[in-house]
């Protein structure tokens, strides 16, 4: 017995001394890797709009979503931050960051107004402010057009800001959201709202809002990133880093394209390349079908069902061979498009970033007199920098509109012809495909354009096509450079129609061919790769938009290429 209580009295003793040691240590501070005491990070709270999409806007679920909303998560991913995003009322969410209730603002266009209350990040993107009117309204193309006007827009924003300080005279409506500003706007309770183009377009296509449409593209391109509160340099750092690595990584490219992207790719559902597919299969077997049994029963037109079948085969392998051109230039088009982008993003903060620095290169110049740049004298850079800053920003732009117009040329099209088409944007788009050919060939070009055209109804795409082919004709029968090309549009009342006009200085045509110019495969430049195929084809579209084309030439003189599409009744 006292054996036995002696073992209790041991057993007791030992689990007494395991719990005091367990409640010790739970107790001890945690050390890091340099011996200071560890403690967790604190939780950030971000603060953003509730109702301002794609950037912030709460979803079905009541939850933060949009562009702003990931990339902040994935800046907190990569730093190894606790981040909270609250979203509010825009105006209340700017007063919390004053008063210090939230740690972050994002999603804020930056000013240097806002500059002495804020301090910022590096921008991530630009935001573009347009104005915003009732259908039917007249087209506006500054801010000073507003004065007097009454003008709806956000409390607290950029736009307030801008309309203030520059004292035009407009009669403000200040409301919470973009949402409400549209709202007022369709309802006819003011004459313009000035808004964010994407939020606008897209609160306008969600919200049903069909008679407002902007009246003014972007009549301010501002930065926009992250603030906090002055002095926050810390914090603000560890944002900049993060979204360093998120631009490096690739990452943020990703989490731009999916929320503003307008370039992202949308494959085809399976059903649906299933069911093009048997449109295109059925009626070939069928035809297939048809014309066996024809053979058989009819073997007097074997030969002529022969030429037939090889005519066919020849135009299939042909629109083959253009299809795969299209995709061709389409992923050309998109290769192109990203660095594009990156230069477009990144021209904006080398100008900003040099803005910055030429007070103090001005006063280095002036107290020590010149030195050298990059190999060059200051007092030659100081008046060519921001001269090269333009002529790259709008080599980059016209670079863009090019990929835009050669990928909306290289895109299949199976649209009906309801469209309604403004002929005078379409030579235009068919001119700049094309000026490369253009320059190539001649230094005489010149186009003019009719005021206010009446629309064509039809496929604007086709009729492109028809355009560009018959304007690089007129380049390829020019034979020197100092040969003209005039385009022009014009208007038959009489007849109701709307022309293309192209005429060239080139070699001409016999008359004994012009009867054969739209057959399929006549052509008189084989040897050069010509198929034959170009002016049968528009040819065709033509006669689906219930046309005409026209060809007068005389050999040695030159050619007139008259294209006539009926104008729409009433315009």
């Amino acid at each position: 017995m006292r054996s036995a209580h002696r073992v209790r009295l041991r057993t007791m003793r030992h689990s007494f001394l395991i719990l005091f040691c367990s409640l010790l240590v739970s107790h001890l501070p945690a050390f890091g890797e340099d011996g200071m005491v560890s403690r967790p990070r604190p939780v950030i709270v971000v603060g953003g709009d509730q109702n301002y999409p794609p950037f912030d806007f709460l979803d079905k679920d009541g939850k933060p979503a949009g562009f702003n909303v990931e990339l902040t998560r994935a800046i907190a991913e990569v730093m190894g931050m606790q981040v909270e995003i609250q979203l509010g009322e825009w105006n209340d969410m700017r007063l919390a960051l004053e008063g210090g209730s939230i740690n972050v603002l994002q999603g804020i266009s930056i000013s240097r107004e806002r500059d002495q209350i804020f301090d910022f990040s590096t921008p991530f993107c630009n935001i573009r402010q347009s104005i915003f009117a009732r259908r039917g309204s007249p087209p506006i193309s500054s801010l000073a057009e507003l004065a007097g006007k009454e003008v709806v827009v956000q409390k607290g924003g950029i736009m307030q800001d801008r309309l203030v300080d520059s004292g035009i005279g407009a009669k403000l409506i200040l409301v919470d959201t973009h949402a409400a500003a549209l709202r007022m706007l369709a309802a006819g309770k003011s004459d313009y709202a000035l808004v964010n183009t994407l939020t606008g377009i897209y609160f306008g296509l969600e919200r049903g809002l069909s008679n407002i449409v902007p009246v003014s593209q972007s009549v301010a391109e501002i930065p926009y990133g992250y603030a906090v509160k002055k002095g926050n340099q810390d914090l603000l750092t560890e944002f900049n880093q993060g979204l360093e690595i998120l631009i490096n990584t690739g990452r943020y490219q990703q989490i731009h394209d999916k929320w503003l992207g307008i370039l992202e790719p949308h494959p085809s559902p399976w059903r649906k390349v299933i069911k093009v597919g048997a449109m295109i299969i059925v009626p070939l077997l069928a035809i297939l079908g048809c014309a066996l049994a024809w053979s058989w029963s009819l073997r007097k037109k074997v030969n002529a069902y022969i030429a037939d079948s090889q005519v066919r085969q020849q135009e299939l392998v042909q629109a083959g061979k253009m299809a795969s051109l299209g995709i061709l230039v389409s992923g050309v088009a998109h290769e192109i498009n990203n660095p594009t982008g990156l230069i477009l993003y990144n021209l904006p903060i080398l100008r900003g970033a040099y803005r910055v620095a030429e007070d103090d290169l001005e006063a280095r110049f002036q107290e020590r007199g010149d030195f050298l740049i990059g190999g060059l004298n200051y007092s030659d850079l100081r008046e060519e920098i921001p001269r090269m800053f333009d002529e790259m920003q709008g080599g980059a732009n016209r670079i863009k509109r090019i990929v835009e117009d050669l990928k909306d040329f290289a895109r299949k099209d199976t649209s009906s012809l309801d469209e309604m088409v403004d002929i005078n944007s379409v030579v235009q788009t068919s001119i700049r495909l094309l000026d490369n050919s253009i320059r190539k060939s001649t230094t005489r070009f010149q186009a003019s354009y009719m005021d206010n055209p009446p629309l064509v109804r039809g496929n604007a795409q086709r009729i492109e096509q028809v355009a560009v082919n018959l304007i690089l004709n007129a380049c390829q029968a020019l034979e020197g450079p100092d040969k003209a090309i005039l385009v022009s549009t014009t208007c038959d009342l009489e007849q109701g129609a709307v022309k293309v006009v192209i005429s060239d200085e080139g070699v001409g045509i016999p008359s004994e061919n012009l009867g054969h110019l739209t057959d399929p495969f006549f052509t008189t430049k084989r040897k050069a790769g010509g198929t034959g195929l170009g002016l049968s084809v528009s040819a065709g579209i033509v006669k689906d938009h219930h046309g005409t084309l026209e060809f007068l030439s005389t050999p040695g003189e030159g050619t007139t290429v008259v294209l006539t599409l009926p104008a729409m009744e009433g315009r």
